[in-house]
């Protein structure tokens, strides 16, 4: 994933901060316009995104290019978390998040928040999450494995953000289901951290165990095997959504029309998320969608179409 652009940390307890920092225009990675406020005569669309999170910084600027293309003006605001994301969503203040895990890791945000909220659409089906080791650790293949084997791991797993709903699964279902609450400590950060711990172990050969998610370019990238999960504890696969604001489609029929027929496939996915993390520097996330677009010419037409 991207590097945060951000020094802002966001827990729970402190998205009022969040939000009054969006509010004020803090965090924005370009000068368009665009707020929470958008009405059906206005062009202005808002979209909230954690640039770590590439399937939110992929979708937002691909959704930003076709919108722009058609004579919208989309601003799109960083955030270090999802948590002020869902908040400023819920008050008006953002109009879009282009890549929600509402059915499962971001359930408890759904759950605060949903009311205030509209669900526009499936964009892409099946996403999972689950625990992972590097392949060349042949004697683990479970999570039920783990247990036994804490101080190969110094007795540590390696996580991403604290405010993720992959972190909230692990801590509190998926550790103490398997016992591992007893024998690890869950080390949280951000995804470039794990990522780069991730890096040094495979380096040097060394054992370590690592939340982690996919669809995501790591999976491909990295010598890794994602570890059986017996007990079912990280849940069913689940679909990634497009949600606004409550009002946004009465506001913006035709935006909200379009978006309920945004659809990626994993190859679009995976060879969109790879040129966001793999080929383009960090802050040219416009520059690899433009690229993608043009490696793929028929899907903004297609999807412009349903603007009209």
């Amino acid at each position: 994933m991207i590097t945060p652009r951000l020094s802002l940390t966001v827990r729970w307890g402190v998205p009022v901060v969040a939000v009054a920092m969006l509010a004020a225009g803090c965090g924005s990675s370009d000068n368009s316009g665009g707020s929470g406020s958008g009405t059906a005569a206005s062009k202005d669309v808002s979209i909230g995104m954690v640039p770590s999170w590439t399937d939110q910084s992929g979708t937002a600027y691909l959704v930003k290019n076709v919108l722009d293309a058609n004579g919208y003006n989309v601003k799109i605001t960083e955030l270090s978390d999802n948590a002020p994301i869902y908040t400023a969503l819920s008050r008006g203040d953002l109009d879009l998040m282009t890549s929600s895990w509402k059915d499962g890791l971001q359930k408890s945000y759904w759950a605060t928040y949903g009311s205030k909220l509209e669900d526009l659409d499936v964009y892409y089906d099946g996403a999972k999450s689950f625990l992972a080791v590097p392949d060349y650790m042949s004697d683990v293949t479970s999570i039920e494995d783990l247990p036994g084997k804490a101080a190969e791991f110094n007795n540590t797993i390696t996580g991403i953000e604290p405010g993720a709903g992959l972190t909230k699964v692990t801590k509190e279902d998926v550790m103490p289901g398997y016992g591992l609450d007893k024998k690890f400590k869950l080390q949280l950060s951000s995804t470039v951290a794990m990522l780069t711990a991730l890096k040094q172990s495979i380096a040097a050969k060394k054992p370590i165990v690592i939340t982690m998610w996919a669809p995501f370019w790591a999976n491909s990238s990295f010598p890794i095997k994602p570890l059986a999960d017996p007990k079912g504890l990280y849940g069913k696969p689940e679909n990634l959504h497009v949600i606004s604001r409550k009002g946004f489609t009465s506001d913006q029929p035709k935006v909200a029309n379009m978006l309920k027929h945004f659809k990626l496939s994993q190859k679009q996915y995976e060879s969109l998320e790879n040129l966001i993390v793999n080929k383009y520097p960090k802050g040219e996330e416009a520059q690899a969608v433009a690229a993608w677009l043009k490696a793929n010419p028929d899907f903004a037409p297609n999807l412009a179409q349903y603007l009209k």
